[in-house]
């Protein structure tokens, strides 16, 4: 498993290039990027491509090169394998036929961007690309909004002022970093509280190139208060829900009582089953 750069090509490790060198084949995502990074360091090897749309019908052939005893290396197009791609369902494999599986570590995206972001680190959750779909990316960022963590995710730059709103709205307004770009050449970090992030994009063009986004811990909840209006919520939602729609009914609870939005809104989707109303 061997982590390749996510942009400045000088990231590569020693160890690395010394596998990549070595292997009798090299599993890639896209052989048009991978054959570039290759190219770039003077190696050649035979080029695999495994990705979630071949998966089930190259993984077989890998697996049947490993009992053979070919040694392979598994890359993404950027950064660390198995890290929000499919990678990890022929890790498991290889692992269940005693195939040995090794690591060789390197630049990640989301360990870079903690590293940077200045918000606590002693606890992250990980929860890379968001549904594309609103109202599917709504209802995980409402089950995100009680992790007691830093959350790090990653999102296309079409969808990143969207996602944004969302995130106001259900998370609170939380501390948060743009990461942009990291490590190439218009490397870009935004801090600030997510009205202020939101506000800065509204003012300027759709941002472009790969995003990671992190958002502070969720403030520590005032004691005693979910248990005692979990019940008053409730009924707040089911006289709202009767009068409108799942959005203006959680707008509506939510200013009435001062709970915040993503509280209200997992209520709401409690009550509705999941739907959205």
């Amino acid at each position: 498993m061997v982590a390749t750069p996510i942009g400045n090509l000088g990231d590569i490790t020693l160890r690395a290039r010394a596998v990549l060198a070595a292997v009798d084949a090299v599993i890639c995502e896209d052989s048009r990027v991978t054959g570039r990074l290759l190219r770039h360091f003077g190696i050649a090897r035979p080029l695999l491509v495994y990705h979630e749309h071949n998966a089930a019908r190259i993984r077989p052939r890998i697996l049947a090169r490993l009992a053979r005893g070919d040694a392979l290396a598994l890359v993404a197009d950027a950064g660390t394998p198995c890290i929000a791609d499919p990678g990890y369902r022929l890790v498991r494999e290889a692992l269940s036929r005693g195939v040995p599986v090794r690591a060789v570590p390197g630049p990640c995206a989301a360990i870079a961007a903690l590293s940077v972001c200045g918000l606590p680190t002693d606890r992250f959750l990980f929860q890379g690309f968001l549904p594309s779909r609103r109202s599917a990316r709504r209802r995980t960022l409402a089950e995100l909004a009680r992790v007691p963590a830093t959350l790090v995710l990653y999102e296309a730059p079409h969808r990143l002022r969207a996602t944004l709103a969302d995130c106001l709205e259900l998370l609170g307004d939380r501390e948060a970093c743009i990461a942009r770009e990291l490590t190439k050449r218009f490397e870009e970090l935004r801090h600030g509280r997510l009205r202020d992030l939101l506000a800065a994009l509204d003012e300027e063009s759709a941002p472009r190139g790969e995003m990671v986004l992190v958002l502070g811990p969720p403030a520590a909840p005032e004691p005693g208060a979910e248990e005692g209006e979990e019940d008053a919520l409730r009924e707040a939602l089911r006289e709202a829900l009767g009068r409108g729609s799942l959005r203006d009914a959680v707008a509506e609870v939510a200013a009435l009582t001062g709970v915040s939005r993503s509280r209200v809104y997992r209520l709401a989707l409690e009550l509705e089953g999941g739907g959205e109303g």
